[in-house]
């Protein structure tokens, strides 16, 4: 099912997310001090390109210097983002169809809002550790 649903919002929507912040990473990039993010926004992108079978974990290892550049994603870009997705998932939500979709939507917002110090894995191990 996940395999379906995948491909479906490949089609409708996850390729647009994808490219999104597939150029958002690359400009980001272009600075030192925004390769960090850079990285973030490819691993969101990634996400958004096939968020069915997933989730987001917090790392344990992550220290400090994450949580000062969350904030100054979440001041920056991150409530735009996260805006974005919950503006979508509740247009989606409004068809019986587009449910699922929406969920997806709402399950993007809180790697929108903090990438840093998150990693993404399969759902089937939501407490995997590297």
């Amino acid at each position: 099912m996940k395999t379906i649903l995948n491909i479906i919002w490949l089609v409708l929507s996850g390729f647009w997310l994808f490219l999104g912040y597939l150029l958002a990473g690359v400009i980001l990039c272009i600075t030192i001090i925004g390769i960090p993010f850079g990285i973030a926004a490819f691993r969101i992108g990634v996400y958004a390109l096939w968020p069915f079978g997933y989730t987001t974990v917090e790392r344990r290892d992550a220290g400090a210097p994450s949580c000062v550049g969350n904030v100054l994603w979440l001041v920056l870009a991150g409530w735009w983002l996260a805006l974005a997705h919950i503006v979508t998932g509740i247009a989606m939500c409004l068809t019986i169809i587009g449910i699922p979709f929406g969920i997806a939507n709402f399950k993007l917002i809180p790697v929108s809002l903090f990438p840093l110090g998150r990693e993404i894995v399969p759902t089937d191990q939501p407490f995997a550790t590297r």
